[in-house]
């Protein structure tokens, strides 16, 4: 057969994942523990020893991902935040790392708290500094978040890997590898909250990896960080996130597709004064975003409604068919007062975080016009 490019095939197939004992189309859960050794001590299955590090439903998930991002190798976590701190374990002390600033409050905060105790050289740029800080200082590590959460900032990746040698990590959990594969774009590590909307349907809590380099150091001390200290991903969910990633690049399809138009409504409305998107001609990532993400540009937008606080949670509270509910990439619209959750990182007390789902986009649109009437 012809070598299979198409990330839609890709995923339908689950990367060819099947069972080969009872020849099922769907791969078999597999969930023990350990495995067996026959009467000469030897493996039964010498790739299988023990789940920590050996799981076939592990193994198939991350063959998906590999392909699906261009990746040398795959690793998956139990949490997106598993993930992030496995990199910046890797550090020495002493080292430097360089953070954006304004990226999901989640991850500065572990940053920060990490680098206090390990005695790392901690800094923090705005989007648009980003390279001119790292060729100022040289760091040892470079995080960014493209798009981010909650502001939709874009990063030119290839710009930012230009400016030295330091490993470049990249968290594109806003725009699933469907959208950019950031590998191809100049990151050494491109990591993901498997949770969001590579599995897409909020019922799998993951984390993700990928390297465009396996052989490097770097990578080897993240694979032997998960092995020892069990940073592993059940064989369960592990099936679950090779289910849901069949339809990704449907979901995605749709939640762009959804977004994109909600997004135009929103900013038409004489209701709200901005609207954050990188699909719209007016945002400040707008040309970035044109050359990374291929097909749409996600399902994630934020919203400054006219007003204060209270005018805020008037239309969160009014809306019907968006789910008051924090996270980001599932099948069903969320919304979120970002206030009401981080008062503490600046956020405005009239921003709306929304998360489009795959319903009608009419039914969205609906919703958003009944909220916003007075």
């Amino acid at each position: 057969m012809k070598k299979i490019q198409h990330p839609a095939t890709i995923a339908a197939h689950a990367a060819g994942a099947l069972d080969p004992q009872s020849g099922g189309v769907v791969p078999a859960l597999q969930p023990s523990t350990t495995f067996l050794r026959d009467e000469n001590y030897d493996l039964v299955r010498p790739d299988n020893i023990y789940s920590r590090d050996n799981s076939d439903n592990l193994r198939q998930a991350e063959a998906v991902l590999q392909v699906l991002e261009n990746a040398q190798e795959t690793l998956l976590f139990p949490s997106g935040m598993a993930a992030i701190a496995a990199v910046f374990r890797t550090l020495p002390n002493g080292a430097t790392a360089l953070v954006q600033s304004h990226i999901y409050w989640g991850t500065t905060a572990w940053i920060m708290d990490f680098c206090e105790r390990r005695d790392i050289t901690l800094i923090t740029a705005e989007a648009d500094d980003l390279t001119d800080t790292a060729a100022t200082h040289d760091p040892d590590l470079i995080f960014i978040e493209t798009p981010s959460n909650p502001w939709l900032k874009t990063i030119d990746i290839q710009a930012v890997k230009d400016t030295g040698t330091a490993t470049l990590v990249v968290d594109a959990t806003a725009a699933t590898p469907i959208l950019t594969r950031a590998l191809d774009h100049g990151a050494d590590i491109v990591m993901h909250s498997a949770t969001k909307g590579i599995n897409g349907h909020s019922d799998v809590l993951a984390g993700v990896l990928s390297t465009n380099s396996k052989d490097s150091k770097i990578w080897q001390a993240v694979r032997d960080d998960r092995k020892m200290a069990g940073a592993i991903l059940g064989p369960f969910e592990a099936w679950l996130l090779t289910r849901a990633m069949r339809t990704l690049p449907l979901r995605v399809e749709r939640m762009s597709q959804n977004a994109q138009a909600l997004a135009e409504y929103l900013l038409a409305h004489p209701a709200v004064k901005d609207v954050f998107y990188p699909g719209l001609p007016h945002h400040s990532g707008h040309k970035n975003a044109q050359k990374q993400m291929i097909g749409g540009f996600g399902g994630l937008l934020s919203v400054l409604v006219s007003g204060d606080r209270v005018d805020a949670l008037r239309i969160t509270g009014k809306l019907q068919l968006f789910l008051r509910a924090t996270s980001l990439g599932g099948v069903e619209s969320l919304v979120e007062h970002r206030h009401s959750i981080e008062p503490h990182t600046g956020i405005p007390e009239n921003l709306i975080r929304v998360s489009v789902g795959i319903e009608h986009i009419d039914d969205l649109i609906a919703d958003w016009a009944q909220a916003l009437d007075n």
